[in-house]
Formats: structure tokens, sequence, C-alpha cells
């Protein structure tokens, strides 16, 4: 009985594991259309071309944290059944890409956020628009 519990825990635990993963790919895939449909709408309007660099890579680089999450899930599946050196350190390797990538991409947003206000204001003290 236990061992057939197991079995069925070990089935479940792989079936979520390649869902999460599946979602990863679907995520990074849906942020890359996110991506170049944000880029060519600002081609055609009229912003700057430095400001819609930087919110098309805010755009993707939010798309990927969350791909990371379902990765990051995955890798926790994984490790749950499968405590193994490896799995640990994709674990660790995992959780530590995407601290990073959440650091640099809150970053970003207030940077962004700020030449927006800035520009929505007009020039500063002595200084000309962002």
């Amino acid at each position: 009985m236990t061992e057939s519990a197991e079995q069925v825990l070990l089935g479940l635990a792989g079936g979520l594991r390649f869902v999460l993963e599946a979602l990863s790919v679907a995520t990074v895939l849906l942020g890359l259309v996110a991506t170049a449909s944000q880029l060519l709408n600002n081609s055609m309007g009229r912003r700057r071309q430095r400001r819609s660099l930087a919110g098309a890579r805010i755009t993707f680089g939010s798309w990927l944290s969350m791909a990371l999450e379902f990765q990051l899930g995955a890798d926790i599946v994984a490790t749950t059944t499968a405590p193994t050196g490896p799995n640990l350190i994709q674990l660790g390797v995992v959780a530590v890409i995407r601290t990073f990538l959440n650091v640099f991409l809150a970053r970003e947003l207030e940077t962004e956020s700020r030449l927006e206000r800035e520009s929505a204001n007009g020039p500063g003290p002595g200084g000309s628009p962002a």
C-alpha cells in the first residue's frame, strides 16, 4: 500500500513538474510576442527610441521573471521528490537568477517611472527633458 501511494505521489510530482516547465516555456514565448508587439506599436508612435527600448526590456524582463517563477516551482517539486545534489544546485541557481532579475527589474521600473513623471512635468530646474 505504501509503495503504491509513493508511486502515485511520484507520478503526480512528475506531471506537475512537466506542467510547470511547459508553463515556463509558454511564458517566455508569450513575453516575446508581447515585447515584439510593444516595440512595433512604439515604433509607429511618437515615443522616443531610448524609452521605447527600456519599456520593452522591462516588459520582457517581467515575463522572464514569471517564467523563472514557474521554473522555480518545477525545481522545488523535483527536489522534494528526488533531493539529489544536481537538483539542489539547479534549484539554487534558478533562485539566485530570479532574485537578481527581480532586483534589476525593480530598479528599471523605478527609473522608467521617474522618466515618465519627469517628461510629463517638463524639464526640471536647469535641466532638459528626459
